[in-house]
C-alpha cells in the first residue's frame, strides 16, 4: 500500500461506518476487520453506497466488489478505476476534497475486495492509514495453501495421527468455533487453499449407497500410550488403534458429520479459500471385514468401493475444489502385479465422472502427486478427465528452512508438458516449536518459485505435526492457541509475500511495532529474523531429505537409539545439492591436496551461524526491559534466544568435526584436543537451548520419529559426543565426500 506525508486522523474521527453495497461474505468480513481496528467504541453500522454522497464525515471508507461496482465508485470519486481486473485483484484509492477524506477499496471480485478491505484494517491497526494512497494489487501466485495433514478419527487416520500434537485435535477437528478461527487466520494472511490429507477419509465423510453400514458414526480418538511404530510401511505406521485404546471423542453421526463439511466448506467460500481431499492408496481404514473389501489392488470389491466413494464426495460436497491423488504408498497385491494407474483412474477418475454427470458445467480438479508413479503414466491414465488437472511435487522434500531456491524441481520443468502445471508442496518438517521469522528468505523462496505457466500454486505444512491447536505450551492461552495464531508472524510471511512479494521489511516491522507498542520493533525484528537464519542453514550443510531423517529442533532421526546424530556424523554427512556447500570430507580433501575451495566451506558456514547467533543475542538482550508486561513478546524472544542457542550449537559441532577429521587423517593429537575443546562448547551452549526452550514447551511425541523429543534428556547424547572424540582413531573416514546426495526419488518420466 502507497502511503502518502502523514495527514493527522484524530481518534474522534474514527467513528466512522464502512460503505458497501455487497453482500458478499467476503465483503462483509472486510469490513467487521476494518471495525474491529478501529475499535469497539469507534466503528458503526456498515451503509450503502447511496449515502456515500450525502455524508460530511471527515474520514470514510467504501468498499466495492467487481468490475461493475469499482467503476460506478471510481466515478462517484473521481479517482482512477482498477488497473487489473484479475481475480483476487484490488485497487486502493484515495480521494482528498474539502478537508474530507475517503479510503475507498476497489475489487475485481469479492475475494479482491475482502483483501483490499483487510489491507485497510492493518493500515488503521499499524497506524498508517492518514498516510495511505493510491496503490493496485494483484497475485503474485493465484494459490496459496496450507497443507493438512488432518486426524479426523482413529479408524480414519493420517500419517501424523500417533503424535500428542494428533490425538490431542482430534476433537478440533470437528469443532466449528476452530474452523471458523482457522479460515479467518487464513484469509488475514492471504491463503486462498485448504488441502487436507487423509490416507482414506471417505467412511468419515460421506454416506455411501451400496455400502450403507461403512459410513462412521461417532468420533474415535486413541488412549495413551501409542504402541505404533514408524518403520517406513504405511500399513503398520498407520495402524489405526486396539479396541482398549479407543477414546469416545464425539458423538455425531454420519448426517451430523456430512452438515458439519457442508459448512465448513461454504464458510472456506465466504472467506475465499478453496478446499481439497488428497489421499494415499490403498488404504480401507474402518471397512476391513465388511462386503469383501481389502487393501488388494487385483480385488475388484475395491475398486467399486472406491469409485462409489469418490462419486458421493463429489455429489455430497458442491463446495470442494477437487481432490488429490497418491499412487502410493500402499499400492500392493497378493495375487500379482496390477497397474497403478489404472487403478487409480477406475477409482478416481470414473468415480470423479460419475458424479459430475448431474453437474456437468462443473469444474473439479484432479491433482497428481508424482510420488511413487511415472509421469507419463499418469498423463495416459487420465487423457479423459473431464476437468483441470495438475499435477504435484515435493518442492523441498521435507525441509522447507533448507535452500530458497531447492533443484529438485528442474527435471519437473524440463519433462512436464507445456500444457499441463504442477502444485508445489511445501513440507516444513524443520520447525514445530519456534516462532519463525525472516522476511528475506520467505521473499527469496517465493520469487525464486517457477512462475504461473509452470505452476497452480503451492500447498504448505508439515507432515509430522498437525497445524491445529498447540498443546505443549507451558504458558497456554485459554483456549489455546492455533498454532497459526500463535505463528502468526511466520504466516504472515509465507501468506502475504506470496500474495505480493514486493511488500518491503518495513511493513513487517511495523506488524511488530502493532503486535507489541512500546516495544521496539526494528530490535524485535532484526532479533527473530537473525535466530531464524539458523535452520535453513544447518540443513542446507547437514541434508537429509526426509523428515523422519532429519529433525534439526532435535538433531535427530527415528531409530538408531537415541536417534541423536554424532560429531562422526557430521563428518560423514551430506550437504544439500543446489546449496553449493562443501561437505566436510570434500572441504579436508581440497585442504589436504591444497586445491581451490570451489564451494562454501564448512567453516564459514560455522561463522555465519555464530555471527547471525551472535546478532540475536545482542538484540534480544536490548529488547529484554520491553518484555516484562508482555507474555507473548517474553516467549517470541524466548524463542528466539533457543533458535541463537541452537545455531551456536551447531557451529561448534561443525567445527569440532572439521578438526576431527583433520585429525582422522593425520593424527594429529592437537587437531584432536582442539575437537574435544569445540565439543565442550557445544554441550554448553546445548544445556542452553535446552534450558530456553524446555523452559516454554513440554516434550511431546513425534509418532514420525517413534520417540519423545526430550531436549533434557537428549542432553546426555550431546556430551557423548565428547566421548566420540577422545575415542576416534585416525584413518576411520576413508572417502573424500564425492559423489551423488542419496535422496527420495521425486520425478519419474
Amino acid at each position: 500500500m502507497f502511503l502518502l506525508p502523514s495527514l493527522a486522523i484524530s481518534p474522534a474521527l474514527r467513528a466512522q461506518s464502512v460503505f458497501h453495497d455487497s453482500d458478499a461474505a467476503q465483503v462483509s468480513f472486510a469490513s467487521a476487520e476494518i471495525g474491529w481496528a478501529l475499535g469497539p467504541q469507534r466503528a458503526k453500522p456498515d451503509r450503502s453506497m447511496r449515502e456515500l454522497a450525502s455524508d460530511n464525515s471527515s474520514l470514510r471508507f467504501a468498499i466495492a466488489a467487481g468490475a461493475g461496482e469499482s467503476k460506478a465508485l471510481a466515478q462517484t470519486l473521481r479517482v482512477a478505476p482498477v488497473n487489473t481486473t484479475g481475480p483476487q485483484s484490488y485497487a486502493i484509492r484515495r480521494r482528498e476534497t474539502g478537508g474530507q477524506v475517503t479510503i475507498a477499496v476497489l475489487g475485481a471480485d469479492p475475494v479482491g475486495a475482502m483483501y483490499g478491505g483487510l489491507d485497510v484494517a492493518d493500515a488503521i491497526r499499524m497506524g498508517t492509514i492518514a498516510k495511505t494512497g493510491d496503490s493496485d494489487h494483484s497475485p503474485h501466485i493465484a494459490q496459496r495453501g496450507i497443507k493438512f495433514n488432518i486426524p479426523l478419527d482413529r479408524r480414519t487416520p493420517t500419517y501424523s495421527d500417533s503424535s500428542d500434537s494428533a490425538q490431542a485435535n482430534i476433537p478440533e477437528m470437528w469443532s466449528m468455533d476452530f474452523r471458523r478461527e482457522f479460515l479467518d487466520e487464513m484469509a488475514r494472511q492471504r491463503f486462498n487453499v485448504l488441502s487436507l490429507w487423509n490416507l482414506h477419509p471417505f467412511s468419515s465423510i460421506v454416506k455411501v449407497p451400496e455400502y450403507p453400514d461403512i459410513a462412521l458414526n461417532d468420533v474415535w480418538g486413541n488412549r495413551e500410550p501409542f504402541d505404533l511404530k514408524f518403520d517406513m510401511n504405511s500399513k503398520v505406521m498407520s495402524q489405526p488403534f486396539k479396541l482398549g485404546q479407543v477414546a469416545m471423542v464425539n458423538h455425531m453421526t454420519i448426517d451430523d458429520k456430512i452438515r458439519f463439511w457442508r459448512e465448513v466448506m461454504q464458510y472456506a467460500k465466504d472467506r475465499g479459500i478453496d478446499v481439497y481431499w488428497f489421499t494415499w492408496n490403498i488404504f480401507v481404514w474402518g471397512t476391513e471385514g465388511k462386503h469383501g473389501l481389502t487393501e488388494d489392488g487385483n480385488n475388484p470389491e475395491t475398486v467399486a468401493y472406491f469409485r462409489a466413494s469418490v462419486r458421493e464426495t463429489v455429489r455430497t460436497y458442491p463446495l470442494l475444489a477437487g481432490i488429490g491423488i497418491t499412487a502410493g504408498e500402499n499400492m500392493n497385491s497378493a495375487r500379482g502385479p496390477f497397474d497403478h494407474e489404472e487403478w487409480l483412474w477406475k477409482t478416481y477418475g470414473e468415480g470423479i465422472r460419475d458424479g459430475l454427470k448431474d453437474q456437468p458445467n462443473r469444474q473439479f480438479r484432479l491433482i497428481h502427486r508424482y510420488h511413487q508413479t511415472s509421469q507419463a503414466k499418469s498423463i495416459e491414465a487420465f487423457k479423459d478427465y473431464p476437468g483441470p488437472f495438475d499435477f504435484s511435487f515435493k518442492y523441498s522434500v521435507a525441509h522447507m528452512y533448507s535452500e530458497p531456491n531447492p533443484p529438485f524441481i528442474e527435471p519437473v520443468l524440463t519433462e512436464m508438458p507445456k500444457n499441463l502445471r504442477t502444485w508445489l508442496e511445501v513440507r516444513n518438517d524443520d520447525i514445530y516449536s519456534f516462532r519463525w521469522g525472516d522476511p528475506d528468505y520467505a521473499r527469496t523462496y517465493i520469487k525464486d518459485m517457477p512462475g504461473p505457466d509452470r505452476i497452480s500454486g503451492f500447498t504448505m505444512g508439515p507432515d509430522g505435526y498437525t497445524w491445529g491447536r498447540e498443546f505443549i505450551d507451558k504458558e497456554p492461552e485459554n483456549p489455546r492457541q492455533l498454532v497459526m495464531q500463535k505463528q502468526w508472524y511466520s504466516f504472515a510471511l509465507w501468506g502475504r509475500l506470496s500474495y505480493e512479494p514486493s511488500l518491503p521489511n518495513s511493513f513487517f516491522e511495523q506488524m511488530l511495532a502493532a503486535r507489541f507498542p512500546g516495544a521496539p520493533a526494528s530490535e524485535i525484528y532484526g532479533a527473530v529474523a537473525a535466530a531464524s537464519k539458523t535452520m535453513p542453514l544447518v540443513t542446507r550443510f547437514f541434508w537429509r531429505d526426509l523428515d523422519f531423517k532429519w529433525f534439526p529442533e532435535g538433531n535427530i532421526q527415528k531409530g538408531h537409539g537415541t536417534g541423536f546424530f554424532t560429531v562422526g556424523d557430521f563428518i560423514e554427512g551430506q550437504t544439500m545439492p543446489g546449496s553449493g556447500i562443501l561437505n566436510i570430507r570434500q572441504w579436508r580433501t581440497r585442504l589436504l591436496k591444497r586445491a581451490k575451495m570451489d564451494g562454501i566451506t564448512p567453516l564459514e558456514v560455522a561463522g555465519e551461524l555464530q555471527n547471525n547467533a551472535a546478532v540475536a543475542h545482542r538484540l534480544v538482550e536490548e529488547v529484554r526491559p520491553a518484555e516484562r508486561k508482555n507474555k507473548e513478546l517474553r516467549l517470541t524472544l524466548g524463542d528466539a534466544e533457543a533458535m541463537a542457542d541452537l545455531g551456536d550449537y551447531y557451529a561448534e559441532k561443525i567445527l569440532a568435526a572439521c578438526d576431527l577429521a583433520l585429525f582422522d587423517n593425520g593424527g594429529n593429537a592437537e587437531e584432536q584436543r582442539s575437537a574435544v575443546r569445540h565439543l565442550e562448547a557445544a554441550l554448553a551452549h546445548w544445556k542452553a537451548y535446552a534450558s530456553v526452550a524446555t523452559s516454554q514447551y513440554k516434550p511431546q511425541y513425534l509418532g514420525r520419529l517413534t520417540r519423545v523429543v526430550d531436549l533434557n534428556a537428549l542432553t546426555a547424547s550431546a556430551a557423548a559426543d565428547i566421548d566420540v572424540a577422545r575415542q576416534w582413531h585416525p584413518g576411520t573416514i576413508a572417502d573424500d565426500g564425492e559423489g551423488p546426495v542419496v535422496g527420495d526419488t521425486n520425478f519419474r518420466k
